[in-house]
Parts: structure tokens; sequence; C-alpha cells
């Protein structure tokens, strides 16, 4: 992660201010067609990942077993039909040399893709919250020493390390929960720095100080003062940061040190498939396709949920055609005004 984005998202999170309450909230983000179909479309994927045993059941396929009696081995393991082998018992086509059923490991590979994002994105949020609070209620030492170490992660190259360690790691280690770990492990910076910033900012403000002078203590005023004021910028942060760890997992996967066959994810049916893009297209578009839809509709809710929050700021979208509309009407007012002082 570039230190610009870093310097962006904190400078949207410190302009951030707490709804007034979650109905508040909700009525803001109802209000944003774009997110609201974009929450529709994440709870869709959310359901489709949670039922994916029930759904593979109901087409009556597995996602491991093999039919090699749907695919041509004269031509090299092609799926046998038009579309890759699309049919009334496999809905989306079978798999290319080993015949399994798309369907099956698509939805089943939406709960591993689903899965380890999340758990990246709770484990980022916390390591960064411990740490920004930290550096920001300790000792001037304690905040220098924290915020070299911050520095360094964010200097350091992300994909590299992932790949250091989920090679050296036994594959007898659960492959999804490594790699949601590893992501969560390192990736925390832009969260810590995000913190601080924001708490050095709260710690100034009558509310806190009132809190300290009446005697309590570092932790307490940050579990029952700070922590209530950072939740809209570290919400939004999560919210921006959970598609861009779905990516990740899916780039560790297409490398080869993602998760391992035969346990489905999005990101290794792609490793699979850059050789048969030709052969049978359908195998590449459909998990390439999922991944697109998944990470833009979780980019546009994420937009959705930093304006729901910060109803002052303005959508990124409407930026440019207010500026327009200001322009026009301001244009407009000059011309009207030329013509009656003319008449």
């Amino acid at each position: 992660m570039s230190e610009a984005f870093l310097v962006q998202e904190a400078g949207a999170a410190n302009t951030a201010a707490p709804a007034s309450g979650a109905r508040l909230f909700w009525r803001r983000l109802r209000a944003q067609r774009a997110a609201t179909a974009a929450a529709a479309v994440v709870l869709l994927l959310v359901l489709v990942a949670l039922a994916a045993p029930l759904l593979s059941a109901l087409a009556g396929q597995d996602p491991n077993t093999y039919h090699p009696d749907l695919v041509d081995s004269a031509a090299g393991g092609v799926p046998i039909g038009s579309f890759g082998g699309i049919s009334a018992d496999h809905w989306l086509g079978v798999e290319p040399q080993t015949g399994r059923d798309l369907f099956a490991r698509i939805v089943h590979g939406a709960r591993v893709s689903l899965g380890v994002a999340v758990v990246a994105t709770v484990l980022q949020i916390a390591i960064g919250l411990a740490i920004g609070l930290a550096a920001a209620l300790g000792s001037r030492w304690v905040d220098q020493i924290l915020s070299r170490i911050t520095d360094i992660n964010v200097a350091l190259p992300i994909m590299v390390i992932a790949l250091a360690l989920l090679a050296i790691v036994p594959d007898t280690f659960p492959r999804p929960v490594l790699i949601a770990l590893v992501i969560g492990g390192i990736n925390w910076a832009g969260t810590s720095k995000i913190v601080r910033a924001q708490a050095l900012t709260l710690k100034s403000l009558d509310f806190v100080s009132a809190a300290r002078l009446s005697g309590r203590g570092k932790w307490s005023i940050a579990r029952r003062e700070l922590l209530p004021a950072l939740a809209a910028p570290v919400i939004t942060y999560a919210a921006l940061m959970f598609p861009t760890n779905i990516i990740v997992e899916a780039a560790l996967s297409f490398l080869g040190v993602g998760i391992k066959p035969p346990t489905p994810s999005w990101g290794q049916m792609l490793t699979e498939a850059d050789t048969w893009y030709q052969a049978a297209p359908t195998y590449l578009l459909l998990p390439a396709g999922l991944l697109f839809v998944t990470v833009l509709a979780l980019t546009v809710l994420g937009e959705g949920i930093r304006t729901a929050l910060d109803p002052r700021a303005a959508s990124r979208l409407r930026i440019g055609t207010g500026r327009k509309e200001a322009k026009d009407s301001g244009a407009d007012t000059a011309a009207k005004k030329s013509e009656e002082d003319r008449a």
C-alpha cells in the first residue's frame, strides 16, 4: 500500500464525524442508490457463500468429484459440449481435464475467498487499532518507536513477504487460515496511522480533558471516549480494505502459494484457467467476472458508508457534476444580466 493512498485515506478519515445514530446512518445509506445496489450484491454473495453446501447439493454436484466422461481426452481435456459443457446437470459447465462441476466449485470458492478477506480485515483493524492507540496515548518514546515500526511496515514489500511466509509454512497448516493471518498480520499500517492521527486530535478536545481531570486512566478514556469517536473512520477504512484483501488472496493463489487444490477459491481457479482461455473461455471468465463484480460492489459500498458516516463530504461521483452545475448556473445568470443591460 503506497504512502499516498494512506495519506488520502487518513485525510478522509480525519474529516469524518460519527453519525447521530444508527437510524440516521441507514437512512443516509439507503438514499444512495449505487450503495444500495452494491449492498444487495454483497448480501447475495454472502448468502451464496454461506449456503454453498446447500446450493451444490441442490444442483446434485460436489466440487471435488471428477467426471472424466465429460471431457475430450483426445483434445487435451476440453469439456464436451458448447459453452464449457453447460447442461441440465452442470449449470455452468465443467472444469477442463477433470470434469469437476464449475457451479459447485464457484460457490464453494466464494466461501473461501470471502472468508479469508473477512478474517484478514478483522485482524488488520485489531492490530492497527491497538498500535495506533498505544502510540497516541503512550509517552513520546513509545510514540516514536511505534511510529517508526509502522513506517517500516508501510515500506516493506507486502507481496514478497507474504510469498516468503507462505512458502516456508508446512502444507499441513490450514491454508485459508494461514493466508488470512499473513495478510492481516502484515498489512495493518494504514489502520494504525489513521487511528493514531485521529486519537491525537481527539486528545485535545474538552470531553477527553474532562475525563482525564476526573481521574480516569488512559485505557479507560480510550475505551469509553476515544473508541466510540474512532468508529466512523475505522469502519470506513475497513470497508475499503475488504475488497483489497480479496484481490491479495486471489493474487497469492494465482502465484501458486495461496489456496492449494483441491480446495476451490476464485484465485486458485484463475491459476488453473490461464492456459484454457482459448479452448474453454468460460472457465476463465466466470471466476474473473465474479471477482470483478465483488470488488466493484464492495468498493461502491465502502464509498457509500464513508459518505453516510460523513454527510459533509460530498460523494466523489458528484463533485464534478456539482461544479459543472454551479458553472452553468453562473453562466445563465451572467447571460440574463447581459440581456437586461441591453434592454
